[in-house]
């Protein structure tokens, strides 16, 4: 994002701190398994990043992975910069997948994942069941879906894409990346799940990417 620059930090009580030399600072925390929250310290357009990991015992294939998590604005600068933001930060993080999502959609795409034992429940609105990442068979498939899409190459072979004759549609909101991965939007707009069309874009994706959410097994 243009003129954009993460120089402040919030701990954990809440105390707001304008970091001078913040590169210098992020090698004093010594951090190796997660990086503390950086955000632009702005209330209006607030803009962060931070980073954790997830243990193997609670990751796909049983490899402990970096949960790699940004915030933009919703708003006009946010929304066309969100391509660009995922990308850069999924190719710099070398992810597997990831997706930008407006919050009001996150959580109840969040929903989606249940389990009998741990999380009994429907999914809302139709969707589809996922399960929980641990119950996931390799870490290049995607735990869900959201409106923008990041998918490494890795991740782009396991889903079968792009294959011209279904995913024509697709291809018209979606780039190839420097690594060789991809960004798809499944709609123009930022995905609204009260807007009929928006929703059934991503049933249809979720039809079309059966894999995402571990829900095929393969032969």
């Amino acid at each position: 994002m243009p003129g954009l620059r993460l120089g402040w930090t919030t701990s954990e009580a809440g105390q707001r701190t304008l970091l001078v030399n913040r590169d210098a600072w992020l090698v004093e925390q010594g951090a190796v398994k997660e990086f503390p929250l950086l955000h632009n310290g702005s209330e209006s357009d607030y803009v962060s990043v931070s980073g954790w990991e997830v243990s193997a015992n609670s990751s796909p294939g049983g490899q402990a992975q970096l949960e790699v998590h940004a915030r933009l604005p919703l708003s006009a600068a946010g929304i066309a910069a969100v391509v660009e933001v995922l990308e850069a930060v999924a190719e710099g993080a070398c992810a597997f997948w990831g997706h930008a999502t407006p919050f009001n959609a996150t959580v109840e795409i969040s929903r989606q994942t249940v389990d009998p034992v741990r999380k009994p429940g429907v999914p809302p609105r139709g969707l589809p069941a996922l399960k929980f990442p641990d119950s996931i068979r390799a870490p290049e498939i995607a735990r869900r879906l959201g409106w923008a899409n990041y998918w490494s190459a890795a991740a782009a072979r396991v889903l079968g894409f792009p294959d011209p004759a279904r995913d024509a549609e697709l291809l018209t909101r979606a780039r190839r990346t420097a690594s060789g991965g991809w960004v798809v939007r499944l709609t123009e707009a930022p995905l609204d799940l009260d807007n009929p069309a928006h929703l059934e874009a991503l049933l249809r994706a979720y039809e079309r990417f059966p894999e995402i959410g571990g829900r095929s097994t393969p032969p």
